[in-house]
C-alpha cells in the first residue's frame, strides 16, 4: 500500500517528513495521470499544484479553515487528500465525483466554483462572516494568474484591502519565469518583510529619526521616500501592497519546505496577505509540461507518451465556425474576432494567426469583451464575439445594455450551447435561450447541422444589428460542406417532413432526433410533421400556428431548460393568438443538470427518440407497433 492510500483526511499529512512528502507527490501525480488518461479532465493545472495543495493542508486545518479554489479545475489533488481516493476513478463520470469543488460531496469543499475570478470575493465573504460571528479560523483563496485577468478579482482585492480583515490569497502563477538575480533580490526582500521584527524595527527607526532636533522630521520623510522608491523599483508585488495586502513572494511552488515556511508566515500575519507562488503547469508529466494548453482540459490519452486518443468523427461545430469565419474574414476586412481567453476553445486560433491585427483576446473578461465589441461596431467594424454559453451569463448586462439597447452591429457566437458533458452543471449551456430571447432587437438562431451553421454565420455577418448564434460542443452531423454560403431568411423555419397527426418542433441538433422519432412514429401508424425552427427570435409565427391548427398536437424538444425556453415561447405564442384545443408536450431540462456524457444526460432527461415516443403516448396518439416494425429499436 502506497502513502496516498493511507491519507484519509488532511491531518494524516502532518506526520510525514519531507522525504515521504516527495514520495506522496509522485504517487499523486501518477494517480491523476492514470485516471485522467481514461476519463479525460484537467490534467496540467492539477499536476502544477501538487506540492502547494499538500502544503495548504499541512499548514491549515480544513474544514475549520476555509480553502476556496478559483475556477476549481485544480482541485483533483485536494480531493485525493480529503477522503475521495476510493472514488477518484469516477471523477467527471455520470453519477461520479465532480471535477470541481462540490459542497454536497465533502465538508472540505466549502464553496463551489467552475467559473473564473470568484474565489477572492467568496473568501472576503467568509472572512467577514467569521469576524461578525467572532470566530477565529483562517480563510484562504487560491487563484491563478489567468483568473486574475477577470475584473471581479480586482473588485474583491480592492474590497479586501479596504476592510483590512485577515484573509490569505494564494496567487498560483504558472506562467511567470523569474530570473535568478531578480529571484534572489525578491527572496532577500521577502525575508526582511516576513521577519516579525521587521515592522517593529522600521517603526522604531522612524520614531528615533523624528526625535533629532530641527531636522529629524525632514530626514524621516526623506528616508521614507527613498524606501518607497526602492520598493517601487524592486518589489514585484507593489500593486498588491497598494491595494492593502502584505505581499510575500514570488516563491517556488514546488519547494515543499519553502512553501510551508511562507504559508506559516502568512498564517500569522495581520490583515490581507497575498502569497505569490510560481508553479510549472503540467509538472511531472513531460507532454503536459511541453503542451500545457493541450493538457489543460484533455480527453483520454496514452499515459506512456501523452498521445491523445481520438475517435473518428466529423469536425466539431466549433471547428466549422472557425473555418467559416476565416473564409469570411478574407473577403471582408471589417470582420474582427474577440475571445475571452479562449482562442483555441472557441475555434478562433486560425483567425488569430491569419488576421493578427483583427483578433483580440481580452483575457477572462466577458463583460469587457461584449462592450468592447459594441465600441468596435460603432467604430465601423463587424465584431464577432465567441464565448461559451455558460460564460455569456457573466456578460448579460453588457449584451442587453451595451449591444441590444443601442442596436449595435455585433455577432454573438454562443459556443458550447446545451449540455457539454463531464464538466457538469457549472459548464452546461442550458440557460441562454431563456435569457437571450427576452431582449428586444436581438435576432437569435441555432443551426440543425454544421452546414446550416455556415449559412447562419454568413447571415449574421451580413445582418445589420445584434444577432446571436448558438451551437453545441459536439461533432457535427457529417453533412457535406460544398454548398455555397447563402443567407437564411430572418425568422423563417423550415418544414423537413409533412405530417397530419403531430408536429415535432426542434431547434439545433435536436432536429435530427425529431426526424428519427418521426420515422419511428411512422412504424406505429402516426404521421408526424417535423419543423426545424431555426429562429427563436423572431419566431416563425405563421409556420407554428399553421401546424398547430392542422395537427392539434405539438411536441417541442430543446437542449435547454424548459422554463423560458423554446417550448415556452411557443406556448406564449398560442396564448397570444387565442389558439384553443392544441395539446403541447415540451421536452427539455428541468433544472441544473449533473455531469455525464452528452448522450447519457440527454437520454436521462427524455431528449431522445424514446422520450419523444413517450411524449406522443401522453398525447394519446401512439398506436400499437405493427408486426412489420417489430425489429425497430426505440431510443437508438
Amino acid at each position: 500500500m502506497g502513502l496516498l492510500e493511507k491519507i484519509h483526511e488532511p491531518k494524516d499529512l502532518r506526520s510525514l517528513d519531507f522525504t515521504e512528502l516527495n514520495t506522496l507527490a509522485q504517487e499523486i501525480r501518477k494517480q491523476m495521470i492514470d485516471v485522467i488518461s481514461k476519463n479525460g479532465g484537467h490534467l496540467a493545472p492539477n499536476l502544477g499544484v501538487v506540492e502547494l495543495t499538500i502544503a495548504l493542508h499541512r499548514i491549515f486545518d480544513s474544514p475549520n479553515d476555509k480553502l476556496i479554489w478559483d475556477v476549481g479545475h485544480q482541485t483533483y489533488v485536494h480531493k485525493l487528500l480529503t477522503g475521495r481516493f476510493d472514488r477518484f476513478s469516477t471523477i467527471r463520470q455520470y453519477q461520479g465525483i465532480s471535477g470541481f469543488p462540490k459542497r454536497s460531496e465533502s465538508v472540505h469543499d466549502c464553496f463551489e466554483t467552475g467559473h473564473s475570478s470568484t474565489s477572492i470575493s467568496a473568501a472576503v465573504g467568509f472572512a467577514k462572516a467569521r469576524d461578525v460571528l467572532r470566530e477565529h479560523h483562517h480563510v484562504v483563496a487560491v487563484i491563478g494568474d489567468g483568473a486574475m485577468t477577470g475584473g471581479m478579482a480586482f473588485e474583491a482585492l480592492n474590497h479586501a484591502g479596504h476592510t483590512e480583515t485577515n484573509i490569505i490569497v494564494i496567487l498560483n502563477d504558472n506562467e511567470m519565469s523569474i530570473s535568478p538575480n531578480v529571484g534572489a533580490m525578491s527572496s532577500y526582500l521577502n525575508r526582511l518583510r516576513t521577519d516579525p521584527l521587521y515592522d517593529k524595527r522600521k517603526e522604531e527607526i522612524e520614531e528615533l529619526l523624528k526625535r533629532i532636533p530641527g531636522i529629524g522630521s525632514k530626514v524621516a520623510k526623506m528616508v521614507a521616500k527613498a524606501k518607497d522608491s526602492l520598493k517601487y523599483l524592486l518589489v514585484p508585488g507593489l500593486i498588491f501592497e497598494e491595494l492593502g495586502f502584505t505581499y510575500l513572494g514570488p516563491i517556488d511552488g514546488h519547494d515543499q519546505a519553502l512553501l510551508e515556511e511562507v504559508l506559516d508566515q502568512a498564517k500569522h500575519k495581520k490583515g490581507p496577505v497575498l502569497v505569490h507562488v510560481v508553479t510549472c503547469k503540467g509538472k511531472g508529466f513531460k507532454p503536459a509540461e511541453d503542451n500545457p494548453d493541450v493538457f489543460h482540459g484533455v480527453g483520454p490519452f496514452n499515459p506512456e507518451n501523452g498521445k491523445i486518443i481520438k475517435k473518428p468523427a466529423p469536425p466539431t461545430y466549433t471547428a466549422i465556425f472557425g473555418d467559416t469565419l476565416c473564409t469570411l474574414g478574407k473577403e471582408n476586412p471589417k470582420i474582427v474576432a474577440i475571445s475571452a481567453a479562449m482562442p483555441s476553445g472557441t475555434g478562433l486560433k486560425d483567425f488569430a494567426a491569419k488576421f493578427p491585427d483583427r483578433f483580440f483576446d481580452v483575457g477572462i473578461a466577458e463583460q469587457h469583451a461584449v462592450t468592447f465589441a459594441a465600441g468596435l461596431a460603432f467604430g465601423g467594424l463587424k465584431p464577432v464575439v465567441a464565448i461559451y454559453s455558460t460564460f455569456y451569463q457573466r456578460a448579460y448586462d453588457q449584451v442587453l445594455h451595451d449591444v441590444c439597447l443601442q442596436n449595435a452591429n455585433v455577432v454573438l457566437a454562443i459556443d458550447r450551447a446545451g449540455v457539454v458533458g463531464d464538466d457538469g452543471p457549472t459548464h452546461h449551456g442550458v440557460f441562454d435561450i431563456a435569457f437571450f430571447r427576452i431582449i428586444p432587437n436581438l435576432v437569435f438562431m441555432a443551426p440543425k447541422d454544421e452546414n446550416e451553421l455556415r449559412h447562419m454565420l454568413y447571415t449574421a455577418i451580413n445582418y445589420d444589428g445584434p444577432i446571436a448564434l448558438r451551437y453545441p460542443r459536439s461533432a457535427g452531423q457529417g453533412v457535406p460542406l460544398e454548398e455555397p454560403l447563402r443567407e437564411i431568411p430572418i425568422g423563417k423555419g423550415e418544414v423537413l417532413r409533412e405530417g397530419s397527426d403531430v408536429t415535432l418542433i426542434g431547434i439545433g441538433p435536436t432536429v435530427h432526433t425529431c426526424l428519427s422519432a418521426a420515422q419511428e412514429l411512422r412504424h406505429r401508424g402516426i404521421d408526424a410533421a417535423v419543423i426545424n425552427l431555426r429562429f427563436i427570435t423572431p419566431l416563425d409565427r405563421e409556420l407554428i400556428l399553421y401546424y398547430a391548427r392542422q395537427t392539434k398536437n405539438l411536441i417541442t424538444i430543446e437542449d435547454h431548460v424548459l422554463k423560458g425556453g423554446m417550448g415556452s415561447a411557443i406556448l406564449e405564442l398560442l396564448e397570444e393568438e387565442g389558439i384553443q384545443g392544441v395539446n403541447v408536450e415540451r421536452l427539455g431540462y428541468t433544472g441544473f443538470v449533473e455531469q455525464g456524457s452528452i448522450p447519457q444526460l440527454q437520454m436521462s432527461q427524455g431528449l431522445s427518440v424514446k422520450g419523444i415516443i413517450q411524449a406522443a403516448e401522453r398525447l394519446n396518439i401512439v398506436h400499437s407497433i405493427p408486426k412489420s416494425a417489430d425489429k425497430v429499436s426505440v431510443g437508438k
